[in-house]
């Protein structure tokens, strides 16, 4: 997938434009906040279970290289195999060497964020290799040559008016004059076109949701039958995840699975939660002839050490981008690579590097809802700072802001004359304000009070109000 968070700012700008995508976006507000909050309520453990889910994750990375290695046994006495990719260069070398080896023509694939990451699809067709995106949101962009601009809704940028076009413009085998005014009318047309990719699959691919160390299993948490028709229908199944999915027991899966869609939908479980040990065994009705689980790095290992290893907790729900007002704003293409909204301005960093993606962790209003609905309680505005810091200290952010900064640390540091100065400006702007309250243009503000107005400082200073306060509690 091409990098393009360096220009989160004209994307951005673009976004707010837009008036359909502005439509669409009105869905994530509506839909996912209020049902995860009803979920919550009702489920009086909840907040204990958030806690249960941190502390798992955060023993599970304190011991990742024993999990992994009894990850690794245990798939391997089940009779499948691990792969390891240390990056997404070699996690593609895997998967097309498994596909030549078993002479794999077409692939059908679960929803899978690490397939994104390494730009997978576009690598197989490359190589005369076709790849079948079987969830329908992820079907839907496919056609449309669109990434996805939400982790676990990849379409919702889209509006039914969208996708009923991209539907006419790919299934030109069907009659023009089909019913297509319901969504219930796309959605039994999507299963009919991909029921017959199914049946003819050569390999299916799946990400993972979790991968248990104690069974050698993977898990999927899914609401549509494609990731268990991927999985059992063709001759090869390939689990492609990251090494922080991992988790120590069935039990400890099942703690955080009660969070998770809970997080993410509102819901009590998904409706499908599919677990995979392992390929056909005798006597088996179903299932694949060949396993594989290829464990991918890409950075992460360089991040346990670091300030940014709690966002290795992230079980990929969407709560932060669904609360996020940003992410609200200009959805999750604006940010220009795979993962949007608050945990992607903390991981894409991580991945790709600050001098790629220094945009995004100032892309936040700190307002802290992110961290306050994280299941697993990641302190997604404290990493944030710690980029804008690296940021700042690479010299990366722009010179003007440097500057400005750096005069604020020298008055900041002499705490008399900061007093001064910031009450001289507060009774100055209170005065631009005039009885309005209210400025309508600032100079150096620009970027404020072109598309809102300022208001207008009351009452003095805070330092100053803060003394006065000090004081009448003395007296």
């Amino acid at each position: 997938m091409e990098i393009k968070s360096p220009q989160f700012k004209s994307r951005a700008s673009a976004a707010l434009e837009n008036e359909q995508l502005q439509s669409a976006l009105t869905h994530v507000r509506s839909n996912f906040i209020d049902k995860r909050a009803k979920a919550a309520r009702e489920l009086p453990e909840f907040e204990a279970l958030r806690d249960a889910a941190r502390d798992i994750k955060n023993h599970t990375l304190e011991h990742l290289d024993a999990y992994l290695e009894i990850f690794e046994a245990k798939v391997t006495e089940g009779g499948g195999h691990v792969h390891w990719a240390q990056t997404a260069t070699d996690a593609r070398g895997i998967v097309l060497d498994i596909c030549r080896r078993r002479n794999v023509k077409t692939v059908t694939k679960g929803k899978s964020m690490i397939a994104e990451e390494i730009g997978l699809n576009e690598f197989l067709e490359a190589n005369e290799i076709t790849p079948v995106e079987t969830d329908l949101g992820e079907y839907i962009i496919q056609l449309r040559r669109e990434p996805p601009s939400h982790i676990i809704a990849p379409a919702v940028h889209l509006t039914m008016e969208q996708v009923r076009d991209g539907f006419r413009e790919a299934h030109t085998h069907l009659p023009d004059s089909r019913p297509m005014d319901e969504p219930e009318n796309l959605l039994r047309e999507a299963r009919g076109v991909l029921r017959e990719k199914f049946l003819g699959a050569d390999m299916g691919i799946t990400g993972a949701n979790f991968l248990v160390a104690e069974t050698g299993t993977s898990i999927i948490v899914t609401n549509e039958g494609n990731g268990d028709l991927t999985q059992l229908l063709p001759r090869v199944h390939v689990v492609i995840a990251s090494i922080e999915k991992v988790l120590p027991t069935l039990e400890d899966m099942s703690q955080i699975v009660r969070v998770l869609a809970r997080s993410a939908t509102g819901q009590e479980m998904s409706v499908y939660t599919t677990l995979s040990t392992g390929p056909k065994r005798p006597g088996d009705p179903d299932g694949p002839e060949e396993f594989h689980v290829i464990l991918l790095d890409n950075g992460r290992s360089s991040m346990l050490g670091s300030e940014f290893r709690d966002v290795l907790r992230c079980i990929r729900c969407g709560a932060c981008m669904n609360h996020c007002p940003v992410y609200h704003a200009v959805g999750g293409h604006a940010y220009g690579w795979v993962y949007p909204g608050p945990v992607g301005a903390v991981l894409t960093p991580s991945l790709i590097g600050v001098d790629q993606a220094g945009h995004l962790p100032n892309a936040s209003t700190f307002c802290g809802r992110c961290e306050a609905v994280c299941p697993v309680r990641i302190p997604l505005p404290k990493m944030m700072r710690h980029w804008r810091e690296r940021e700042f200290e690479r010299q990366l952010s722009p010179a003007g802001q440097r500057r400005n900064l750096k005069l604020w640390a020298w008055f900041a540091r002499r705490p008399f004359i900061y007093r001064l100065a910031t009450g001289v400006a507060s009774r100055a702007l209170a005065m631009w304000g005039g009885r309005r309250r209210r400025i309508g243009w600032l100079p150096m503000a620009d970027g404020w009070t072109a598309h809102r107005d300022l208001p207008a400082p009351q009452g003095g200073t805070f330092i100053a109000r803060y003394h006065r306060q000090r004081r009448r509690r003395r007296s």
